[in-house]
């Protein structure tokens, strides 16, 4: 995800306090991933599961992903294809499902200055960036290595499976 930091990516904006029930709302959890993002965020953006794009951004205000544990949440953001979400805090929950599943959260404490529609990039370095198109650039805080190994596998089980292969050639 980080080595493509000169690729722009559309901002999606939404507010502080964004919950889970919001992401994947409770009506649709009996369906499958594909019927619970078609309704992600349609309480606060009508306009979100359609018109995201894949590598789009979200950026929301703070406690993004407040709420219960449902991991949906962060898989409905997944599944649209959001490349990352750009907040100054997120619920702990929320956090952990979000980098299992592969999907990069970028804590940055001015988040809330980037605006709809503007065109980011996101740039590796031992601390993220974000920089908009005006060439204004905000400092993220650092993300761990564990963290950043599951985002680029896409998750932690592609993590797991990697090991699983590597340690079955090293035993052999």
């Amino acid at each position: 995800m980080m080595q493509d930091a000169m690729v722009s990516r559309k901002v999606w904006r939404v507010g502080a306090n964004i919950d889970t029930d919001a992401l994947a709302p409770g009506a649709y959890m009996k369906h499958n991933i594909e019927v619970i993002a078609a309704h992600c965020l349609e309480v606060h953006r009508t306009d979100f599961a359609a018109g995201v794009k894949p590598g789009d951004v979200l950026v929301a205000g703070p406690n993004f992903g407040i709420g219960s544990s449902r991991e949906q949440a962060a898989g409905a953001l997944k599944q649209l294809g959001i490349a990352a979400v750009i907040a100054p805090s997120y619920s702990g929950l929320f956090f952990r499902n979000a980098f299992n599943l592969g999907l990069l959260l970028l804590t940055c404490p001015h988040a809330e200055t980037l605006q709809e529609n503007d065109s980011v990039q996101i740039i590796s370095a031992d601390t993220p960036q974000v920089k908009n198109a005006h060439g204004q650039i905000w400092m993220c805080h650092a993300v761990p290595s564990f963290l950043m190994d599951m985002v680029n596998a896409g998750g932690l089980v592609n993590v797991l499976k990697q090991r699983m292969a590597h340690k079955a050639l090293n035993t052999d």
